[in-house]
């Protein structure tokens, strides 16, 4: 089918969920993908931070094509042999000890929730069931996901949202401090907000939180299901902070193209029993194999070190853009999660960019977010500037004619 017959039957039959941008992508490679009528763009948007080794990686395809003539899935009343074998690597590459294997982030935030709660009242009795988390932030959409999501523009239409959440300015220690109450069970936090317009964390707040969370007896859970798992330069984005928490969440990236979510805790806190939690199709011997191929590429080929080397010349590229237009008001980010903080809605410059063979993507009305693959090339990164900058000068020229 051509784009113009596939948006005819999703605009059919689809959910009108999404605000679908007018495009039907059907082969990627590497950092490229083409559209249904051919066009080539390439690709800065990256399934949103899932793509992390680009379209269909060589070393996910092998391994996903060995599995699926092996075992596709089998229920979790079993041992998995590839399930096991990521659980061991992610607890051998981080501060926790046990993983739950759910199919997506928001998954993994509700069994963080779940594990924070049951957790608290093992060890505290009832009452202590409340989770603070921040301003801007994204948890998922879920119910209690997205009670914990500090955006209010999501909560409209769906509520009563579950209760027991607290949301707190980001980078705020002081603040956060004065909301921990009596049922205070966990602070979740991500690292770098995402979806909240590539917000860092300051180490002196992190620290500050683990510190307060210690001296309160709080979980705290660390959300890097968008920043995790190489995209900042380290294998996860805790490890910026010289701080640990004591549940971790991870997804998008995790399988590379495939779904798949996990939630990690140390061990006293993983207190779940049978019975307490489960996923008909979590931790799947699919998915883990996809997985197992990810973690690995990120770990031992070249691709932290790539993500640290072609995150700061493309940051760098992205400075250098701001001293020309003074419409942009901030470049921010680490690793391949940069963002780019503009006075004007950053919708024209998107499509202006999608047009012209390059796909960013806009949150928050006027961050643009970079997120390609972490194998990317920094000649990759000076076309993706090409096109930017030259969008960027027909957006100067208005922005000066309405500014006059």
């Amino acid at each position: 089918m051509k784009t113009g017959e596939i948006i005819t039957l999703g605009d059919r039959y689809l959910m009108q969920n999404y605000g679908r941008i007018p495009l039907a992508l059907v082969k990627g490679e590497g950092a490229r993908v083409w559209d249904a009528d051919g066009k080539e763009y390439l690709d800065f948007v990256g399934g949103i931070a899932v793509n992390s080794l680009g379209h269909c990686p060589p070393a996910v395809v092998k391994a996903v094509n060995r599995q699926v003539r092996r075992l596709m899935h089998c229920s979790n009343l079993y041992y998995i042999e590839p399930q096991v074998e990521l659980a061991k690597l992610l607890a051998e590459n981080s501060c926790c000890s046990r993983a739950f294997f759910c199919n997506s982030g928001a998954e993994a935030n509700e069994a963080a929730i779940k594990l924070a709660r049951k957790y608290a009242r093992q060890r505290y009795g009832t009452g202590k069931h409340e989770i603070i988390t921040a301003h801007n932030s994204f948890h998922g959409r879920t119910l209690a996901a997205l009670a914990a999501t500090g955006q209010d523009k999501y909560h409209k239409g769906f509520e009563p949202l579950p209760a027991g959440f607290k949301h707190v300015p980001f980078n705020d220690l002081e603040t956060l401090e004065k909301a921990v109450g009596p049922n205070t069970c966990a602070v979740m936090l991500e690292p770098v907000q995402g979806e909240g317009g590539v917000n860092v964390a300051s180490r002196p707040y992190l620290e500050g939180v683990a510190e307060l969370c210690r001296e309160r007896g709080l979980l705290l859970i660390f959300d890097e299901v968008q920043c995790g798992l190489g995209r900042t330069g380290r294998f996860l984005a805790y490890q910026h902070f010289g701080v640990e928490p004591d549940i971790l969440t991870l997804a998008k990236a995790l399988g590379g193209g495939f779904p798949i979510g996990a939630m990690l805790a140390r061990e006293e806190v993983a207190v779940f029993q049978p019975g307490d939690h489960a996923s008909t199709f979590g931790g799947n011997p699919l998915a883990c194999a996809a997985a197992l191929a990810v973690v690995k590429e990120i770990l031992h080929g070249g691709v932290l070190e790539n993500t640290v080397r072609t995150g700061g010349y493309l940051f760098n590229k992205l400075g250098e853009m701001a001293g020309r237009y003074s419409f942009i008001k901030d470049v921010r980010g680490l690793g391949l999660l940069l963002g780019m903080e503009l006075v004007v809605e950053g919708k024209e410059v998107v499509d202006r960019c999608r047009a012209k063979g390059l796909l960013i993507n806009c949150v928050g009305q006027n961050v643009l977010r970079f997120v390609p693959p972490l194998n990317i090339t920094a000649g990759e990164v000076d076309q993706a500037i090409a096109i930017l900058d030259e969008v960027m000068g027909g957006i100067w020229v208005k922005y000066r004619l309405t500014i006059l």
